[in-house]
């Protein structure tokens, strides 16, 4: 969505100059959180928000979704049931997959794109075919994934003319029938620390905050992951 919408503007005949991203981007551990509110057409206000932890390292990025402490990401249910899942797999009952409550392993191998969902509490990693991306809100792009936007797209937005107050950060700006996007670009660590978007009619606004955490750690979850049981996507469905 994100990068889709900046696309869309800058066909629209907002393109500037493109600036290549850095050959060797920072190693970053950033924590995350998202905000979105619609006006439906019957005068309802939806509104919401969740967080994620994402490490970024070179050809891995692990995203993590901050849950509720209430929340037990690893419940199983029968069909029928009410109980949040995450995976739930015995001879009795049909297994389940949510890719909500479990990180999520994006990997770049020789320009190749690879995503899989490793439980580290079942020791289970599930990869995902190509053909399924759609089914676990994913795009396909180590861009989008790495950076979280295109740095190309980025670069090609317009300079705003509101001030940062983030040294090393530039806010950047489309706007187009009403509809814009700001983004709070940190040139150094090539991530957005804001992303906004809206239209002028207030029916609808989205924003998503990037906070960089002061020290990245040594963790490496996908690691060591050699005797965890394989599953394909498939394993998983009804």
């Amino acid at each position: 969505m994100k990068s889709t919408l900046i696309a869309v503007l800058l066909a629209a005949g907002f393109a500037g100059t493109a600036q290549a991203a850095p050959a060797a981007p920072a190693d970053l551990d950033l924590g995350i959180t998202y905000y979105s509110r619609v006006l439906t057409p019957e005068g309802v206000t939806r509104e919401s928000r969740y967080a994620e932890k994402m490490l970024r390292r070179p050809g891995h990025v692990w995203v993590e979704r901050v849950l509720a402490p209430s929340t037990d990401a690893h419940a199983g249910h029968k069909h029928g049931d009410n109980t949040k899942v995450a995976l739930k797999a015995t001879q009795h009952e049909h297994k389940h997959f949510n890719p909500v409550l479990i990180p999520r392993h994006v990997v770049l191998e020789k320009n190749t794109v690879r995503v899989e969902y490793i439980d580290a509490h079942d020791k289970i990693v599930v990869s995902i075919p190509k053909a399924e991306y759609e089914n676990v809100n994913f795009d396909g792009s180590w861009e989008n994934s790495f950076y979280l936007l295109d740095p190309k797209l980025v670069a090609a937005m317009p300079l705003s003319k509101q001030a940062s107050n983030v040294p090393g950060a530039r806010w950047r700006e489309v706007e187009k029938n009403g509809v814009f996007q700001r983004i709070l670009w940190d040139e150094q660590k090539q991530i957005p620390l804001v992303i906004e978007s809206g239209d002028r009619a207030n029916t609808f606004y989205r924003r998503v905050d990037v906070k960089l955490e002061p020290t990245v750690s040594k963790a490496q979850p996908w690691a060591n992951v050699q005797n965890y049981a394989q599953r394909e996507y498939s394993d998983y469905l009804d």
